[in-house]
């Protein structure tokens, strides 16, 4: 009896390994070993660790891995056939398969013929013996092994007699599940779900997985066409991460087995998003806004009709609801806003705001004008947050500015260069001036502003900026257009972002940073 028996699709997450191939995806052993522990603990059923015979980190990953208490996972190392001519019991690769000591082994071979003859130079009937010795041999060792058949779609299209006996060899061997490998991402669905088939007809008594390469945008609905073809074992990585375009993203397969195809595959899918984050931080890469079900902006309203209908009813514009996948509906306020969005941001604020009132009117229209110079409200909803509680009368000025200055110093002695900031303030009647050196204008503005407020607000040393971004409007101006500047600040717990808009830098920059310190008095003040 295969190990997969006891559900209807099983994960097989490869992050850790396939998806290290990706460009910009790079992890250190305790990375991998902590993205181990989460995967585990979201319901991830097979984790790849990596290939202990291609470098030390795999290898060591693999000792520190035995001390990991995986509560669902098999951990899984991966690795090749034997060499061609060379006994299995003699190749050094394939000893340290069995010396990581996983309870799963995963192996790939060639399914193509033309890899057989051009690549590893051989013939079809030793391939097909290095397959069918390999999985015996581990299983002898008491290994359940996954067979992974590589370029097995481009093989079956050149040669199906060749692919499909690659396949039978793993069977006869012992294999307890064929992966069929769309190495190189050009299969289209309905050529998947076919081919599927047509494996699972030649050989029922082995279950079918699938591994799909995202090169043509189609890695996670050719994994879909496969279970549809009787796949039960779906490869990927979270996020998407792998060589060139990447992998099947997990975090959308795994959502649509289970929401759009009614198949339990994880316990708790409401973790899916906070998954998704982790691992983006963990590797040190943005998290991409744009992503189904994950991203910031995949259940992001705009426009002014959508807003109102979702205000309604949310499924007239949302396919799932977004607390389902850990995701939350996000009302985007910009010049296409109709009062729906003003509205719905007010009541997030816990403002009362009637719908064609004056107030409601007056903000919108002070959202189109300031938009029309610049600014985007869309990623600064901190800034909105300050412009609808200033309409409404529900501001308080914490502090006021008199003057600020910056200068930056080149010297032709070797000296360091020198950036400063003075910033002059009054926080009611009295009067604070300060000066301070930063790395850059904008971090001495940061530092002088902090230095002059913190006596009076103490609670701001526990603010931060967390990213920075300056984009140049209308460029054809040239060195004389407007800039808009977006700042990320936060308090450990919750972020916000704040816009400036100038044909100054410095000023844009200032704007912003000002409006991140006022809104996080404001909240503290409960204004």
């Amino acid at each position: 009896m295969s190990a997969l028996s006891d559900k209807p699709v099983f994960l097989y997450d490869t992050t850790l390994r396939d998806g290290t191939q990706g460009e910009g995806f790079q992890l250190s052993l305790l990375d991998k070993l902590r993205i181990a522990e989460r995967l585990d603990a979201f319901g991830i059923d097979y984790i790849e660790g990596g290939w202990p015979g291609s470098n030390p980190k795999d290898v060591e990953f693999f000792q520190q891995a035995k001390s990991l208490k995986l509560k669902h996972a098999k951990l899984a190392a991966f690795g090749s056939t034997r060499r061609a001519d060379t006994p299995v019991e003699q190749d050094p690769q394939v000893k340290l398969l069995l010396d990581a000591e996983t309870p799963v082994v995963t192996i790939f071979g060639k399914s193509w013929e033309l890899q057989v003859t051009e690549i590893l130079r051989t013939t079809p009937e030793e391939n097909r013996a290095m397959i069918r010795d390999t999985v015996a041999y581990l299983k002898q060792h008491g290994r359940e092994v996954v067979y992974d058949a590589e370029h097995f779609f481009d093989g079956y299209k050149d040669s199906p007699g060749h692919a499909l006996g690659s396949l039978q060899a793993a069977a006869e061997g012992g294999a307890d599940c064929l992966v069929l490998c769309d190495t190189n991402g050009g299969t289209l669905p309905e050529e998947v779900m076919e081919i599927c088939g047509i494996v699972r007809a030649r050989i029922p008594n082995v279950p079918v997985g699938i591994h799909t390469h995202n090169d043509c945008e189609l890695g996670v609905a050719n994994a879909i066409a496969a279970v549809k073809g009787g796949a039960v074992q779906v490869q990927g990585t979270i996020n998407g991460y792998g060589e060139r375009t990447g992998n099947c993203n997990l975090t959308s397969v795994i959502p649509i087995l289970q929401l759009k195809m009614d198949l339990t595959v994880v316990p708790d899918l409401t973790k899916l998003r906070e998954l998704s984050y982790f691992v983006d931080d963990v590797s040190n890469n943005p998290h991409f806004a744009r992503a189904a079900f994950v991203g910031r902006t995949a259940f992001a309203h705009k426009g002014g009709m959508h807003v109102n209908a979702v205000q309604k009813l949310a499924r007239s514009y949302e396919h799932i609801e977004p607390k389902a996948v850990g995701n939350e509906q996000n009302i985007l306020v910009s010049e296409l806003s109709g009062q729906s969005n003003i509205l719905i941001k007010a009541e997030q604020l816990g403002i009362p705001l009637d719908k064609g009132s004056a107030e409601a009117k007056t903000v919108l229209q002070k959202v189109k004008e300031l938009e029309n110079e610049g600014y985007a409200f869309e990623a600064a909803g901190g800034s909105l947050e300050l412009l609808i509680r200033r309409e409404l009368g529900r501001y308080e000025k914490p502090f006021e500015l008199k003057e600020y200055h910056t200068s930056f110093r080149q010297y032709r002695d070797g000296h360091e260069p020198v950036c400063e900031a003075t910033v002059k303030l009054y926080v009611g009647e009295t009067g604070k001036y300060t000066v301070a050196e930063g790395h850059g204008v904008v971090n001495a503005l940061d530092k002088a502003l902090r230095e002059a407020l913190e006596p009076f607000y103490p609670e701001i040393s526990g603010v931060s900026l967390v990213d920075y971004k300056v984009r140049i409007i209308d460029s054809h101006d040239a060195t004389a257009a407007k800039t808009r500047v977006l700042i990320v600040s936060t308090d450990g717990e919750e972020n916000w972002g704040t816009v400036g808009v100038s044909e100054n830098i410095i000023e844009a920059s200032w704007i912003a940073l000002v409006d991140g310190i006022d809104l996080f008095l404001q909240r503290r003040r409960g204004i």
